[in-house]
């Protein structure tokens, strides 16, 4: 797994209360906040494209398989 580094500021209770958390649990702060925000983007929802639902594929499962298809082009970078 490949890092970047980046800022995070923190007020003070936060700052404070991610240290003990960290000391209790025996894990870095870092390996906290990282593991916070991965859990966060992953259960954010990402706005659907413009246009979805609006017209016909000519495919029948379209709305089962909506969620594959919309991760696999985000995957390919193809709709930002």
């Amino acid at each position: 797994m490949s890092l970047v580094k980046t800022t995070v500021y923190l007020s003070h209770e936060t700052a404070l209360a991610l240290r003990h958390v960290a000391a209790v649990e025996g894990r870095s702060q870092a390996e906290l906040i990282r593991e916070a925000v991965e859990n966060y983007t992953k259960r954010s929802l990402r706005p659907a494209p413009k246009g979805v639902g609006k017209y016909r594929s000519g495919e029948p499962d379209v709305a089962r398989r909506a969620k594959d298809i919309l991760s696999a082009a985000a995957r390919r970078g193809r709709w930002r």
